[in-house]
């Protein structure tokens, strides 16, 4: 495991390093679901998948991660360098600046709150390392529920940028602004991680 976090209502939520071969029949059934078509994977076979993220996991400046709940698989994060991936020259870049991805897994039964506390944990994580100051996303504009999830965390929307796979919306999300979207009012911070580590 590389990160921990309670959850006050849900509990355990916990990251691991992803293993490509090893973890591509799940990733497979969660990236070809119909709710996934924003992975852009629908058509993709597992072979296809276990490459995909082997080429993530040699990639320098590229990372997967495998996030567990109560100790089972059901969510995946992606953390990666802005300046070489996705956005390279495409936004105003700042010394600090993480991207990210995440995937929630198709659930058995849907749980009231699950998908903010998988936002908050992965953010959590970035934040872990002092050497983050501002996580950045860039969703398709057309992921309404996403977009929303973003500003529950404290996301600003920057505006939209032209990618090769899509139309995004570039969002930005400092330490600080984090803190106070999550943090109750007269409380700890909902999102202090409980083993914190650098991978």
């Amino acid at each position: 495991m590389v990160f921990r976090r309670d959850d006050p209502r849900l509990g355990e939520f916990a990251l691991r390093t992803l293993d490509p071969d090893a973890d591509a029949a799940l990733l497979h059934r969660w990236v070809t679901h119909p709710k996934a078509a924003f992975w852009l994977m629908q058509q993709a076979d597992v072979a296809t998948v276990a490459q995909e993220y082997r080429r993530i996991a040699a990639h320098p400046h590229h990372d997967a991660y495998l996030g567990l709940w109560r100790g089972r698989p059901t969510f995946l994060a992606e953390r990666y360098d802005p300046a070489h991936v996705d956005l390279v020259g495409r936004y105003d870049r700042q010394e600090g600046d993480v991207g990210m991805h995440f995937l929630c897994a198709p659930p058995e039964q849907p749980v009231s709150g699950f998908t903010r506390a998988v936002i908050t944990t992965v953010m959590a994580w970035l934040f872990a390392d002092p050497a983050v100051r501002r996580v950045v996303v860039e969703p398709d504009v057309r992921n309404t529920a996403v977009h929303a999830l973003n500003a529950a965390v404290g996301f600003t929307v920057v505006g939209p940028v032209t990618l090769p796979t899509k139309e995004a919306l570039l969002s930005t999300c400092t330490r600080a602004a984090f803190a106070a979207a999550t943090t109750p009012q007269g409380g700890s911070p909902a999102w202090t991680p409980s083993t914190p580590s650098r991978t």
